[in-house]
């Protein structure tokens, strides 16, 4: 009798493994016959259960950052919505902000982000990256494209003058942009200044100058603690870099970044009062990833994505991000993902970001990306590593 117990579960064991081994042969010829960028379909297979990859996360000196999100929908015609003093030196802003003015009627406006020279000389602005899209009701796309136009951005050669207590515009495209209710502003921006500086992101009349509606406003809408949120904050960049080597034969393995629990929320402050503020998402972070890998019987990896929060809410039916990739010789491309259409909706649908080859001449190869959290998107996007037979 436990012969035949033993046997038997034997049998299973067997089937459950054989199962298992063709399962991975059809993910795996799956993804190898796709395009980089496609949606893939891999039936029975995500799942947040994958392994973790264990990773370092050291703090990269980098800009002063302000974050626009709180209120994310304006209701008050002419308020500022965020206002936060910025010392001398370079500054990343991200503007997230929605006409929705309802009372007393729907009524198209201007969000623009306007700079002062609190300095006793003139200030001088340069730009090093600039990212502004049409006020549009196509969230996903306006996420996926700004973070495109941040990533590709090099400005040369813009730099303004700004006499001291002078007002001007940060973004004179925004300026020309009329919002229509429910419309939402998108603007990602890093600059160097030389002087501090009082920087306000406002909501006023399409015919009234950004600069102007700054004199004349005297209300700052409270802040309540959702949507992102705002404020200043002394973090913008993490370097990540996995404890581990990954080897292809240990199987599927995982790297979730922005989760707000194995990778805290940024904090800062809001304001004169300098209150708590946090990043709810980490949005407009960047993450300059690094992952060593090794290849076991010629086995490549895949890097894929999916919307693990496709069932949460109304708000996370879709997902799509965009990265910057680098290859064996750190050859940067910039990368939306999709690229077949605008997002991913949900499992079995999942996003092929890259395919690495074992190169034989080395033991160890490296995955370098950078990687931000994708505005309009619900988080984490989880980046899972897949061994393939190539």
């Amino acid at each position: 009798m436990k012969a035949n117990i033993s046997l038997l579960l034997l049998l299973c064991m067997c089937t459950w493994v054989c199962h298992a081994q063709s399962k991975m042969e059809s993910i795996s010829a799956t993804l190898i016959g796709a395009k980089l960028g496609d949606v893939v379909i891999l039936d029975d297979f995500l799942t947040m259960d994958f392994p973790k990859i264990a990773y370092d996360k050291a703090i990269i000196p980098g800009p002063q950052f302000m974050i626009s999100d709180d209120p994310e929908y304006i209701r008050i015609p002419e308020a500022i919505v965020m206002q936060e003093q910025a010392d001398a030196g370079a500054v990343r802003l991200y503007v997230y902000n929605v006409n929705g003015v309802k009372e007393p009627q729907k009524m198209p406006r201007k969000i623009s982000a306007v700079i002062k020279n609190l300095g006793n000389e003139d200030m001088h602005l340069r730009m090093l990256r600039y990212s502004s899209q049409k006020p549009s009701m196509n969230y996903f796309q306006i996420g996926k494209q700004g973070l495109y136009d941040y990533f590709s951005s090099r400005e040369t050669n813009n730099v303004r003058a700004i006499k001291p207590g002078e007002v001007i515009a940060i973004d004179e495209r925004l300026e020309k942009q009329v919002v229509l209710y429910d419309e939402l502003v998108h603007g990602f921006y890093e600059f160097v200044i030389d002087q501090p500086a009082l920087i306000s992101v406002l909501q006023t009349s399409p015919d009234k100058e950004g600069p102007k509606a700054f004199h004349e406003i005297d209300t700052i809408i409270p802040f309540s603690h959702v949507n992102a949120g705002r404020g200043i904050f002394p973090v913008s960049n993490y370097k990540i870099k996995g404890r581990d080597t990954i080897d292809t034969n240990n199987g599927v393995s995982q790297l979730i970044l922005a989760d707000g629990n194995d990778d805290a929320w940024i904090t800062g402050t809001i304001g004169e009062k300098k209150e708590f503020a946090r990043n709810v998402g980490n949005y407009g972070v960047l993450y300059h990833t690094n992952i060593k890998w090794k290849s076991t019987g010629g086995k490549g990896l895949a890097l894929i994505t999916w919307n693990c929060r496709s069932e949460d809410n109304q708000w996370c039916g879709g997902m799509g991000l965009t990265m910057e990739m680098f290859d064996e010789n750190m050859k940067k491309s910039v990368i939306q993902y999709p690229s077949d259409q605008l997002v991913t909706k949900a499992a079995p649908e999942a996003i092929l970001i890259g395919v690495y080859k074992p190169d034989p001449s080395k033991d160890i190869q490296e995955i370098n990306f950078t990687y931000s959290p994708p505005g309009a998107s619900c988080l984490p996007t989880p980046l899972i590593l897949v061994p393939i037979d190539l």
